[in-house]
């Protein structure tokens, strides 16, 4: 599988948080080639599983989730302007006269509107109701192709920077969806010690959701969530972040098994796949934090990568640490793990 034309293709499909259904079918699909019952739920959740040879293996989640953040339409004015209200916690800095799409009943193009800067009194940052969204139409003919709950996504491009670094919307979490499928493609003729089951989860930037009725349903044994973390940029703490091709991000956390990080992290040593440790001492702020409380408790760890510009249309990743991730969940699912307790 080639990772850096599955990521374009996955960061191309629109599915803002409560409206994943165009990014959860095209993801299904990809899915197909290596899972079998793959389906797309009510709720906007892909599961797909991969079994086992090995008899009363244990079951293994793979989750990432496939929404992104976005906006949601809350009222058309009597000039044909849109007021909408934010899915997730997209960084409003960056918004101001942005282009966007209307994922009405077509996709419309608009622009946010602002006040030029020769009569704009402050440079704060916007509230998401300060903000109107023009589409160039009155009221009436924004009503007939425009509905309130609409979603709407900030227009931008897939972009190859130099070395293997790429900028697109939605990396967050597409690329940990390109990872899972990566690793589902490295373990094709292998022995598999799990019960691999596969999740691209709903909703996750809006608390959890998906991830929740996924793991219920299922009642893992043990979960890898895979998602993404902060990368350095100049003027963040060294302490929070990790470098941009520095490999995949092992999670240590109260909320997770310290026993599958240690034993992941032993098994990059082992495998000389390049990582860091991510120190979370609370909750992770993934998935992980509802797998791991569903049903009777779940052994979660987190594999993430570092990205720049979290939340903004612009997200970087170095596809070399999805790789890295990818292989880490192929060694751990093919039966690698070793505990360094």
């Amino acid at each position: 599988m080639d990772i850096k034309s599955t990521l374009k293709a996955l960061t191309e499909q629109a599915g803002v948080s409560g409206d994943e259904f165009a990014a959860s079918n095209f993801a299904a699909e990809l899915l197909k080639r290596y899972a079998v019952d793959v389906r797309t739920d009510a709720f906007g959740n892909v599961t797909g599983f991969v079994k086992s040879a090995k008899q009363n293996a244990k079951t293994l989640l793979l989750d990432a989730h496939i929404d992104q953040v976005g906006y949601i339409v809350t009222y058309i004015d009597e000039k044909g302007f849109l007021s909408v209200g934010s899915c997730g916690s997209p960084d409003m800095k960056t918004l101001l006269a942005q282009s966007v799409t209307v994922h009405g009943k077509s996709n419309i193009p608009g622009v946010v509107s602002t006040l030029p800067p020769h009569i704009k009194k402050d440079g704060n940052a916007p509230e998401t109701g300060d903000i109107s969204i023009d589409i160039g139409m009155n009221r009436e003919q924004a009503e007939a192709v425009i509905s309130l709950g609409d979603r709407v996504t900030v227009n931008s491009a897939f972009r190859e920077l130099c070395g293997n670094i790429v900028s697109a919307p939605a990396v967050d979490d597409r690329s940990g969806v390109c990872a899972i499928l990566a690793a589902l493609d490295m373990l094709e003729g292998k022995g598999l010690a799990y019960n691999i089951a596969v999740c691209f989860s709903a909703q996750e930037e809006t608390g959890e959701r998906g991830a929740k009725q996924t793991a219920f349903r299922i009642a893992p044994d043990e979960c890898i969530a895979v998602d993404v973390s902060f990368g350095r940029t100049p003027d963040s703490d060294p302490k929070e972040t990790a470098e941009l091709g520095s490999g995949v991000m092992i999670g240590f956390s109260a909320a997770l098994d310290k026993g599958m990080s240690n034993s992941l992290r032993t098994l990059a040593k082992k495998k000389n796949i390049p990582f860091t440790e991510e120190i979370m001492p609370g909750s992770t702020g993934t998935n992980a934090d509802a797998i791991g409380v569903s049903g009777a408790g779940v052994k979660c760890c987190t594999l993430s990568f570092p990205i720049r510009y979290m939340h903004t249309p612009i997200e970087c990743v170095d596809l070399h640490d999805i790789e890295a991730t990818a292989r880490l969940i192929c060694e751990y699912a093919a039966g690698g793990a070793e505990d360094d307790r």
